[in-house]
């Protein structure tokens, strides 16, 4: 129960990582704020967990949505002890096919949207809070062929988040960059059937050196670990889970 008492809000709350991250923080004691777009998912996720969590229909990037999920979690809590800025998306193509419109999408909701959330909780905030930024292992790798514009928005964000560091820890707030590698949820397969998945997700997995993609709890225990006092002297630090992938000798020939 390493976070007995503490209130966590987490942005796209509705699936994959950030689903597993709430319930592992409801699982550590805390209470979770969820969000998302999508109502019907938000919903399917509030109730697998529980009474500790409460979801809010939330577009980061909307003014009148960020304002009123603000103001129901200084109504209902007071405080944010916890915040993991994890909503994005993933679209990308190669340099000739990427549209300004795909750039700006991917920049204002990986990038912009999380520089907004972390404005915004930053006045809930004290001593002892944690901010978790997801980035991502493409944020490192030049060896993703068509993932220009993604991996630009995840390098943008840990470059954000360190600059950061220097304003936030003389106020004892914390704020670190979880970087995943391919994780087995739905992230990045829109458009794709069941089959076609599976495919894609064995066909990665080959190519990733201890032979298979991470399953959403194992990058949830990561964020754990990062909201927790277990990482109570880690600022501005970046935390990669990515099965050895970023670490792989010539890791660009692995993705010929």
């Amino acid at each position: 129960m390493k976070l007995t008492g503490k209130i966590a809000l987490v942005t796209g709350g509705n699936g994959g990582i950030g689903l597993a991250a709430a319930q592992a923080f409801v699982t550590g004691g805390a209470r979770a704020i969820i969000t998302g777009r999508n109502q019907a998912k938000l919903s399917r996720a509030a109730s697998s967990l529980g009474d500790a969590a409460l979801a809010v229909r939330s577009d980061i990037l909307v003014g009148a949505d960020r304002t009123e999920l603000f103001d129901r979690i200084k109504s209902a809590y007071g405080r944010l002890d916890i915040v993991f800025a994890n909503a994005g998306i993933a679209k990308g193509g190669s340099i000739a096919v990427a549209t300004e419109d795909m750039f700006d999408e991917v920049l204002r909701t990986n990038v912009t949207a999380v520089f907004l959330t972390i404005q915004a909780a930053l006045p809930l905030m004290s001593a002892g809070g944690s901010i978790i930024v997801c980035g991502s292992v493409a944020g490192k790798a030049g060896y993703f062929p068509g993932a220009g514009v993604y991996s630009a928005s995840k390098q943008a964000v840990l470059a954000m988040a360190r600059s950061m560091s220097a304003e936030l820890a003389p106020k004892g707030i914390r704020i670190n960059v979880l970087a995943p590698g391919f994780t087995d949820t739905e992230f990045g397969t829109a458009g794709l059937d069941e089959v076609s998945v599976h495919e894609r997700n064995v066909a990665l997995g080959r190519k990733i050196p201890v032979g298979r993609l991470a399953r959403a709890d194992e990058i949830a225990r990561g964020a754990l670990f990062l909201a927790s006092d277990d990482s109570s002297f880690m600022h501005g630090a970046e935390l990669v889970i990515d099965g050895g992938l970023s670490g792989a000798t010539f890791g660009a020939e692995i993705f010929r």
